[in-house]
């Protein structure tokens, strides 16, 4: 006799890895590299130096900018004191009130001077801290495509290395937007409610990974060109197995169908078509042929969706010779089979 239970609705998906931050090491300012701090393929940390580009010049123009700011303050130091002394000159009309005025603007133009002079030292040190090369996040570091004693400029078009962080590391899948329409719907009817998206993941040597993940998040838009979605999920990699470009496959469940039938396989038969059938016990014992819809297995059942309804005695041993309305007498499946001549039907075990 079976009875509705909750059936996780699982799809095994193709995924490729990425990493879960990836960071280009570019220089902000040119020089010659002087030093590389690191070793190729390593751990680096957030704020580590990497790089040493030559300081020469950019001390130089701090140097400059840092006199020019003096100069300037000087000039204002002298602008407001013969402001200063011209005001009671002018209240007293020892001078004229156009020279006082004058006075008073070349004073504000002096600290105006002053302010331009600070914002270019801060400029010239902020290019100076810029010949240190820092590592923008913290993960495993490539290969160095720049030497010592090479050119490099704020615009040049390749990093000096990049930075990937693999712990935790993404998988995004690609799901067919036809399928994802198809469970939505699903989700909209009574029975099917949706499943937390625990990820488990088939290496490509076949193995299984381990650990599982969690769906993150899901696109918003179709890739116009595969006609996919895709899905973002989240999976810990302390051992560095998962590496980005891999690809991989994705199992888990998006959906629950609460209204589903486990029916042991050997009491589903197919035609042709490929249409699935089952045989229950009907009205006076007697073989009723149903036609369901099975179109997934989980172990040794049969997933029926469709075609059966709770209290049915479905037949799932001694099919062989099974025809529609022969009679029968049902018996538990797990009823040991007693081996009898049969009198006008045949035995067979129902569950």
């Amino acid at each position: 006799m079976v009875q509705p239970t909750s059936v996780p609705m699982t799809v095994e998906l193709a995924g490729r890895v990425t990493p879960y931050q990836m960071s280009q090491v570019r220089p902000q300012v040119a020089g010659i590299v002087q030093r590389r701090f690191f070793q190729e393929g390593a751990i680096v940390r957030k704020g580590e130096t990497l790089y040493q580009i030559d300081p020469s010049l950019y001390r130089a123009s701090v140097a400059q900018a840092a006199a020019n700011l003096q100069n300037a303050q000087a000039t204002l130091e002298a602008a407001r004191v013969r402001a200063d002394r011209y005001k009671p000159l002018a209240q007293m009309e020892a001078v004229s009130q156009q020279d006082y005025t004058d006075a008073v603007a070349t004073a504000r133009q002096a600290s105006a001077q002053v302010a331009q002079n600070r914002a270019a030292l801060q400029t010239a040190q902020i290019n100076l801290r810029f010949t240190r090369v820092p590592a923008p996040i913290t993960g495993r570091i490539g290969r160095s495509l720049f030497t010592e004693g090479a050119l490099v400029t704020a615009n040049q078009a390749d990093p000096l290395a990049v930075i990937e962080r693999l712990d935790p590391i993404f998988v995004d899948i690609q799901q067919s937007s036809a399928d994802m329409l198809a469970l939505r719907r699903a989700l909209a009817r009574d029975g099917i409610s949706p499943a937390t998206a625990t990820v488990r993941l088939k290496l490509e040597d076949g193995s299984d990974y381990g650990a599982t993940g969690t769906v993150e998040f899901t696109e918003v838009i179709v890739n116009q060109n595969t006609g996919t979605v895709t899905l973002r999920a989240r999976f810990p990699n302390p051992q560095n197995i998962l590496l980005p470009g891999m690809f991989v496959r994705a199992m888990f469940a998006q959906a629950i169908d609460t209204q589903a039938y486990l029916v042991p396989q050997a009491g589903v038969s197919r035609d042709a078509k490929g249409n699935a059938t089952v045989y229950v016990v009907g009205p006076g014992n007697k073989a009723v042929a149903r036609t369901v819809v099975a179109e997934r297995t989980i172990g040794q059942n049969w997933v029926v969706t469709q075609g059966l309804a709770r209290g049915d005695k479905v037949i799932v041993q001694g099919t062989a010779n099974l025809r529609p309305d022969i009679d029968i007498k049902p018996v538990p499946a797990n009823a040991p089979q007693k081996i009898e001549p049969a009198k006008g039907g045949s035995q067979a075990k129902a569950g």
